[in-house]
């Protein structure tokens, strides 16, 4: 259930659909995550969500920011002036390996002979693939990602002066809790780098908004397991995902073979995530709109698209009427920005950001 100052700002915007982002409540978490960490480096993974006031809030918190291609680099450091970023991603382009930045990732052997032909100075971290079990996670980043253990074993010989090794970046699963990201981090130390970024992956429940990833218990294991050592992290959902909002309000209510659906302003091309996850986006309804016509019982939230796959939760136990406000939670990480904004060719939604 979202708090009522959320609700309020809700019910008062001038147009939906909308986005509404919570910054001093996005300040309270990361300065938790933070404090929560101890030695460990925290980045913040961009392409979560690039919105400048969330990043700016960011950056009174973490270390640095990753990034994953020439935009989100220049989105960032245009931002941020001096900001250490660290550039990931599997197929940088040339122009993407003369970037300035405080540690590029490396992806393979081929990646760092055309970095090294480049001519530039940089500090790589060699992105590891490793085979390891990987049980419960919502997304493993197999295949492409990265390299195995050969990959790693060719690009040794090949680093000098101007190019530097500092350590071995790795990220190969979301939605772990603590315990099993812990588990992950001991085989992945298992190294003589002194520098390893682990990534992110931190279970986010969107069935249960409240439950949060467990930061102490994971920045006291990874502080045991650091010791000596330079470790770093980059989540990205786990820091804004609950930050943000997606408001709008029901247009048409009605029953097709008895099932009962709320149409609503917007749709998926706005928030891509429940399509995306195949989850039922949590929401709370504020009764903005008629006393008749309403709908009760197990209800199916859909937007405005021509298809039948833009569905925002599915029989729902909720009552919904023409005028009524919905309040969509969890919505500051992978929604706007993955989403297919011109399909249709709908209103884009409009942005809001509460203060202190």
């Amino acid at each position: 259930m979202i708090g009522p100052r959320v609700q309020e700002a809700a019910a008062r915007l001038p147009e939906v659909p909308a986005y509404l982002y919570d910054l001093p409540a996005l300040d309270e978490h990361v300065a938790s995550v933070r404090r929560a960490l101890g030695p460990t480096e925290l980045y913040y993974a961009v392409k979560a969500n690039p919105d400048p006031e969330l990043l700016r809030v960011l950056a009174g918190h973490v270390d640095g920011f990753e990034v994953s291609s020439a935009g989100e680099h220049a989105h960032v450091t245009d931002l941020l002036p001096g900001v250490p970023v660290a550039l990931g991603g599997p197929g940088k382009t040339d122009a993407e390996l003369r970037l300035p930045h405080h540690r590029l990732h490396v992806e393979s052997p081929n990646e760092l002979r055309r970095l090294l032909a480049a001519g530039v100075e940089a500090d790589v971290l060699l992105r590891l693939n490793p085979d390891l079990p990987v049980e419960g996670a919502a997304l493993t980043m197999s295949g492409p990602f990265g390299m195995d253990e050969d990959g790693v074993a060719e690009c040794l010989p090949l680093f000098g002066d101007r190019v530097r090794l500092l350590g071995l970046h790795t990220h190969l699963a979301s939605g772990l809790e603590a315990d099993r990201l812990l588990g992950l981090a001991r085989a992945l130390l298992d190294n003589p780098y002194e520098e390893v970024n682990l990534g992110g992956g931190m279970a986010v429940s969107y069935e249960s908004p409240e439950t949060r990833f467990d930061w102490e218990t994971y920045g006291t294991g990874l502080a045991e397991l650091g010791r000596g050592r330079r470790l770093r992290i980059e989540p990205g959902r786990a820091l804004t995902v609950y930050c943000g909002y997606y408001v709008t309000k029901v247009v048409d209510v009605k029953r097709v073979r008895g099932r009962a659906y709320a149409v609503l302003l917007g749709g998926t091309h706005h928030l891509r995530t429940p399509a995306t996850k195949g989850h039922d986006q949590p929401f709370t309804v504020l009764p903005t709109g008629r006393a008749e016509g309403r709908v009760a019982g197990p209800v199916t939230l859909v937007g405005q698209l021509c298809t039948p796959k833009d569905v925002f939760a599915a029989n729902a136990e909720t009552s919904l009427a023409v005028g009524d406000t919905v309040v969509f939670e969890m919505a500051g990480a992978y929604a706007w920005n993955i989403s297919h904004h011109d399909f249709l060719m709908h209103p884009k939604p409009a942005f809001h950001h509460l203060r202190a």
